[in-house]
C-alpha cells in the first residue's frame, strides 16, 4: 500500500527526531516510565508510523464495510443506518418484579430486552429445592416453569422486540419457554428475534454454570441449532462468549482466542451432526467484553471479526456472506467497577462503551455504577442506558463509519491481535481442539496466569486504579441501593405449589417420559422440551430427567 522510497523518508525523518528532538526533551524529561505494552502485553511505541505497516495491503486487510475480512464493520452503513441495539441486561426478584424493570426501561429508550436470571435457574433447579435455597432471586429472576415466563413477559409483545438470555446449560428449556409465550400471545416462532446465550465450553472454563457433561452439553447446543434453522430462522442460536473469559482474568488477545476457538468446536459439532454450515452459521453470534485498554479493545473488535471471517471461509468453506460475518453483542467491563468512589464507574463505563461502538458493536450494555455494591437500582440504570444514547446522538461518533481505520496505532494493534490469536488458535489445535484443551486445563491456566499478573500489578500501583490504589478519600456507606426481598424464595415456593395442584399430572408424567426416551435414543430434544413445558413441567423436572439419563459435570482442579 505504501511506496517504498517514501516509506525509507519516514524511517530518516523517524531517526532524525530520536537524535534530536525527542532525545534533549528525555534528557530533561524522563518518560513515565521504561516499558510501556497492552494489557495483552504487546509493546506499545512512542510513536507511530507508516513504516510499522509496510506490508499493510488495504483490500486484505481492511476492504469495505460489510464486505470481507469485515474489519470495518459487517453492515455496509453501520450506525449511519441505525444504532446498535441497546440492550440493558436486567433481572432479579420474582418474574412480576422484572417485568417492571422491563417495561421502565422500555419506556426510557431501550430498544432491546436482555434477561439475567437467579442462581438456582442457571444450573436447573427449582426455587423449592434444598440448593436453590438462599440464592432464589438474587443475581436474576427466577423462572421454575412456562407460567413465570408468561409473567416476565406480560405485556411485551415478543414480535416487536429483541430477547438476549443469558442462560447456558437449561438454554433449550428456557427457549422453549419462550416459544411458548410468543405462541400464546399469537406469536409464531419464525417472527422471534434475539438470542439465547446457550455456550456451555466457557462454562466449563470460566463460570461454572454447567450441569451435564460436555459431550451430551454439546448435542443440547446442536439441537437447537438444527431446529431453529427449521422453526425459528431469527433467532440467534448461541452467543459465543468472552465476556465471562475476560471477566475471569483473560487479556484481549487471550479473550478473542479463546471465544473463537470455541466457536470453531461448536460449527465443527454442528457439522459432525450433519449441518450444512450456510444453514446455521449465519444465526451464531458472539459476545464480548469492553474492557479499560480504549485502543486495544478497539483494535481486539477489528481482529476478532477479521479472523473469524478467515476461519469461516478458509477452513469451513463458508459460501455465505453472513456465515463469515462476526456480530456481536458487547457488555462493559464488570470486574473493573469499584465499590470505593462508584460514581468513577460512570467514567469507566463511558469509555468502555464508546470502544465498543467504535469497534463496530451490532448491541450493548452499559454496567450501573452500584454493581460492585448490589443489583442496579432504578437511577443507576437510567444513567447506564443514557450513557449509551449519549454516545449515540451527540458526540459524532456515529456519523462515519470505522472513524479509526487507518490510524497507524489502530491499524498496528489489529495486526497485532492477530498474530497473538493465530498463536493460540494454533496451539489449541495442537491440543486437539477447544473441549480437549479444556479438559487438559490449558485455558484455564493461562487465565490463573493473566489474572494473577493482573493482580500483581494492581497491588503494586503499576496499574492505577482510581479509588482503590490511588486518590482514596473517606467515604460514607451507600444506602439506596436494591436490595431482593427474602420473601422471594417463599413467593416463588407458593408458586410452584400451587402450579402443581393446577396442571394436569398426567400429562406432565407423559411428557417427561417421552422427553427421557428421546434423550436415551438420541433425537433432537427441542420438540420434546417444547411439549413438556407446554404442560408446565417445570424447569427442575426437565432438567432432573436429563441429569438422570446424562449424568453431572464434575468439574476438573487446574494447578
Amino acid at each position: 500500500m505504501y511506496d517504498k522510497e517514501k516509506l525509507e523518508r519516514v524511517r530518516k525523518v523517524k531517526s532524525d527526531w530520536e537524535e534530536t528532538t525527542l532525545k534533549k526533551t528525555l534528557d530533561r524529561f524522563p518518560e513515565r516510565k521504561e516499558k510501556f505494552e497492552t494489557d495483552s502485553g504487546i509493546p506499545i511505541e512512542r510513536v507511530y508510523t507508516p513504516d510499522m505497516l509496510e506490508d499493510f495491503d488495504y483490500e486484505r486487510d481492511l476492504g469495505m464495510p460489510g464486505e470481507y475480512p469485515y474489519t470495518r464493520g459487517v453492515q455496509p452503513t453501520m450506525y449511519r443506518g441505525r444504532f446498535w441495539t441497546m440492550r440493558q441486561y436486567a433481572g432479579f426478584g420474582t418474574a412480576e418484579e422484572t417485568n417492571e424493570r422491563f417495561k421502565y426501561l422500555l419506556e426510557q429508550g431501550q430498544t432491546g430486552l436482555s434477561v439475567a436470571f437467579d442462581l438456582p435457574t442457571q444450573i436447573g433447579y427449582d426455587s423449592d429445592h434444598t440448593l436453590a435455597r438462599g440464592e432464589v432471586g438474587k443475581v436474576g429472576v427466577a423462572i421454575d416453569s412456562l407460567k413465570d415466563m408468561e409473567i416476565l413477559f406480560e405485556g411485551i409483545p415478543l414480535d416487536k422486540v429483541s430477547t438476549s438470555m443469558t442462560i447456558n446449560a437449561p438454554a433449550a428449556v428456557i427457549l422453549a419457554m419462550y416459544i411458548a409465550v410468543a405462541e400464546k400471545q399469537g406469536v409464531s416462532p419464525d417472527k422471534l428475534s434475539g438470542t439465547i446465550q446457550n455456550d456451555i465450553l466457557k462454562e466449563y472454563v470460566a463460570r461454572g454454570t454447567y450441569i451435564f457433561p460436555p459431550e451430551p452439553s454439546m448435542k443440547l447446543i446442536t439441537d437447537i441449532f438444527d431446529y431453529c434453522a427449521k422453526n425459528v430462522p431469527n433467532w440467534n442460536t448461541i452467543s459465543i462468549s468472552g465476556y465471562h473469559i475476560r471477566e475471569a482474568g483473560a487479556t484481549a488477545a487471550q479473550e478473542i482466542a479463546f471465544t473463537l476457538a470455541n466457536g470453531i468446536a461448536y460449527v465443527q459439532a454442528a457439522l459432525d451432526a450433519g449441518l450444512d454450515v450456510d444453514q446455521f452459521a449465519p444465526r451464531l453470534s458472539f459476545f464480548f467484553n469492553a474492557h479499560l485498554n480504549f485502543f486495544e479493545e478497539i483494535a481486539k473488535f477489528r481482529a476478532a471479526r477479521r479472523v473469524w471471517a478467515k476461519i469461516m471461509k478458509e477452513r469451513f468453506g463458508a459460501k455465505k456472506d453472513k456465515s463469515m460475518k462476526l456480530r456481536f453483542h458487547t457488555q462493559t467491563a464488570g470486574v473493573t467497577l469499584t465499590a470505593q468512589q462508584p460514581d468513577v464507574n460512570i467514567m469507566r463505563v463511558a469509555f468502555q462503551a464508546l470502544s465498543a461502538v467504535l469497534g463496530g458493536t451490532q448491541s450493548l450494555h452499559t454496567n450501573s455504577k452500584d454493581e460492585a455494591l448490589a443489583l442496579p437500582s432504578e437511577h443507576a440504570v437510567l444513567i447506564a442506558l443514557r450513557t449509551q444514547q449519549v454516545i449515540a446522538h451527540e458526540i459524532g461518533v456515529t456519523d462515519t463509519i470505522d472513524p479509526l481505520a487507518g490510524s497507524y496505532y489502530v491499524e498496528k494493534l489489529t495486526n497485532d491481535l492477530e498474530e497473538k490469536v493465530w498463536e493460540y488458535i494454533e496451539k489449541i489445535d495442537q491440543l486437539g481442539g477447544a473441549p480437549k484443551a479444556i479438559e487438559k486445563g490449558f485455558m484455564q491456566k493461562e487465565i490463573q496466569e493473566s489474572a494473577y499478573r493482573y493482580l500483581q500489578q494492581v497491588e503494586s500501583g503499576e496499574k492505577v486504579v482510581i479509588g482503590v490504589n490511588k486518590y482514596r478519600i473517606k467515604e460514607e456507606t451507600p444506602t439506596d441501593l436494591l436490595k431482593v426481598d427474602p420473601a422471594v424464595m417463599e413467593r416463588q415456593c407458593k408458586k410452584l405449589e400451587s402450579l402443581r395442584q393446577e396442571r394436569n399430572p398426567q400429562r406432565v408424567a407423559e411428557t417427561l417420559q417421552e422427553l427421557r426416551n428421546a434423550a436415551q435414543s438420541g433425537d433432537n430434544l427441542m420438540p420434546y422440551i417444547l411439549d413438556a413445558v407446554k404442560a408446565y413441567a417445570t424447569l427442575g423436572e426437565i432438567c432432573g430427567i436429563l441429569r438422570e439419563v446424562y449424568g453431572e459435570y464434575q468439574q476438573q482442579v487446574v494447578l
